[in-house]
């Protein structure tokens, strides 16, 4: 798996917090974006908030997206795991409020009228074990949605992504790996 590793404007060590989720979202291109330089210039923006007009409410805070998986399966690494990610507002997972430092997010584009592409799936459960390797507090429980951490106000990764689909090859695929 290539990641192609963006430096963050924003580096900052997490500060002994150990990962322990995995918060899928989704963003939706304007049309004809797909596949362009579009969302890098996006992300790289959002971790500065200063530099994109519609993120000024998010002056002063850390907000990025780990990882971005394109249409056709290539993975982003935005920011390192183990640096502050911070996601935008309000967050609680299992009882345990402000749940954010401690999940890495990663961002499938699509929308409604392109919906994830088979590649994306695979990419995902790809990344996703290579995550869970790396921070075993990660259970496949702890792979959810941002609606799933922001009850109310978050809709993403969306009806149109097939939980069912993912869980099943990520089961696979972590079977595949205990046998060999």
């Amino acid at each position: 798996m290539k990641i192609k590793r963006v430096p963050s404007p924003n580096f900052s060590i997490r500060d002994g917090h150990q990962v322990d989720m995995i918060v899928i979202h989704t963003i939706s291109l304007p049309p004809g974006e797909f596949g362009t330089g579009y969302v890098l210039d996006l992300f790289l923006n959002r971790l500065d908030p200063s530099a994109h007009p519609y993120f000024q409410e998010l002056e002063g805070t850390k907000v990025s997206a780990h990882y971005f998986i394109d249409r056709k399966g290539k993975i982003i690494e935005l920011v390192d795991p183990d640096q502050m990610a911070w996601h935008a507002g309000e967050s609680s997972f299992e009882g345990r409020d402000g749940c954010n430092p401690f999940a890495i997010g990663i961002e499938l584009e699509g929308t409604p009228d392109h919906p994830f592409a088979e590649e994306q799936y695979s990419s995902l459960v790809e990344l996703c074990v290579m995550l869970m390797e790396r921070y075993p507090l990660i259970t496949p429980e702890r792979i959810v949605g941002h609606s799933d951490i922001a009850p109310g106000r978050k809709e993403d990764p969306g009806p149109f992504f097939s939980w069912g689909r993912f869980k099943d090859e990520l089961g696979r695929k972590l079977k595949a790996n205990a046998r060999g």
